[in-house]
């Protein structure tokens, strides 16, 4: 019989298919952003760095000597937990009046900023819109290539991946257990880019009363694609192309990216991805663009952006579209931003797949999720 499983071989095949001739020099050429080097850190104890006390919650275990302190209001955490196997970072970001001691009972709404694949918690420094006074952003690790998911296999040269467990049930608890936050789903919102665009619609749909708000840009959202699933197979297969091409996190903030990490199996995250006799339930399970789960988004904010003019976001575009049909159908509001070539967003911007044109989006979602989270009181 023979093995439904994708070869590195048939990956590499599989994603050329998907990006074309391009994809090469995509993943060469720095972001039209510029390259964003991740500012100087400095390993200090929360007493000493006038930062927020954190104690150990809900499963995680902080790593105190691994603390990073950019400055008072915006720091590094490194916990350990079961679920996810190694150390793993937690960026937080902090309004100025946070600890000022003008209001020190007043709390704040919260945002937590999903990376996308390739890159790291420090992909926040490209997005300065994320840096708000009227809100608190949290940045978890999402892996190379943890598709903000609970991986099928979990003894792939990844160790354990309990990436959705440890974020929904561990990292945002412990945030709310440690910080002055609003807890209400009114004032929490989700939102990512690229891979972490698929992890915000699928952490929205997926614990909707958590999330009030919910943003995808550039997002692989659409697992009825193969063009998706064929990205998903290249981060576990370490073939490295211009999904991963637009990171701050490169070497020496190169904004290029280095990698997925370990190669593992092709069925290790969601299963086998063919359509064959329901092996790939996992992956129409979880399926972002799936009526049933678009549905679970009644009563949620939701907003999508995305270009159309590389080959990676002429797909993230038609799976954007795809989203918002649906939604339409279903009769739930939503906010599609599809601005081609990125003339209408900003000068900065080409319509491709990187923070040139992420972080302006970012800039014209930020004041209007501020405003909501002002109105819900």
């Amino acid at each position: 019989m023979t093995s439904r499983r994708i070869t590195t071989l048939g990956a590499a095949f599989a994603l050329s298919a998907l990006l074309g001739p391009g994809a090469a020099l995509a993943a060469a050429a720095p972001s039209p952003a510029g390259s964003i080097a991740p500012p100087s850190v400095t390993a200090a104890a929360p007493q000493a760095s006038g930062i927020p006390v954190f104690t150990d919650s809900h499963g995680l275990r902080l790593v105190p000597e691994d603390t990073q302190v950019h400055s008072p209001t915006d720091f590094t955490l490194t916990v350990t937990t079961p679920q996810v196997s190694g150390k793993h970072r937690i960026r937080i970001l902090l309004p100025s009046a946070y600890g000022a001691g003008t209001d020190p009972d007043r709390r704040w709404p919260v945002t937590y900023f999903l990376h996308g694949g390739g890159g790291t918690v420090d992909d926040v420094a490209a997005a300065p819109a994320l840096r708000s006074d009227s809100m608190i952003t949290v940045v978890p690790d999402g892996g190379l290539k943890g598709w903000y998911a609970d991986w099928v296999m979990q003894n792939t040269a990844e160790g354990a991946a309990n990436w959705q467990t440890f974020h929904l049930s561990q990292v945002v608890p412990f945030i709310d257990a440690n910080l002055r936050t609003r807890t209400d789903r009114a004032h929490r919102a989700v939102v990512g880019l690229s891979m972490g665009g698929f992890g915000a619609l699928h952490y929205a749909e997926a614990r909707p009363d958590l999330f009030g708000h919910v943003a995808a840009l550039s997002g692989g959202i659409d697992f009825g694609m193969w063009q998706v699933r064929a990205a998903v197979l290249a981060t576990e297969l370490n073939v490295t192309g211009a999904w991963c091409a637009s990171t701050t996190s490169g070497s020496a903030g190169s904004g290029r990216c280095t990698g997925y990490g370990p190669i593992v199996d092709s069925d290790a995250i969601f299963g086998s991805p063919y359509p064959v006799f329901g092996a790939d339930r996992v992956w129409n399970a979880v399926d972002p663009a799936a009526p049933a789960n678009l549905a679970r988004l009644s009563g949620t904010a939701i907003t999508l952006y995305t270009g159309n003019n590389d080959v990676i976001d002429v797909h993230t575009a038609a799976a954007s579209h795809t989203v918002k049909g649906r939604l339409d159908r279903l009769g739930i509001p939503s906010r599609l931003v599809d601005y081609g070539n990125g003339t209408s967003l900003s000068p900065s911007c080409n319509g491709g797949h990187n923070y040139g044109c992420w972080a302006p989006a970012l800039a014209d979602y930020v004041p209007r999720l501020e405003g909501a989270f002002a109105a819900a009181g």
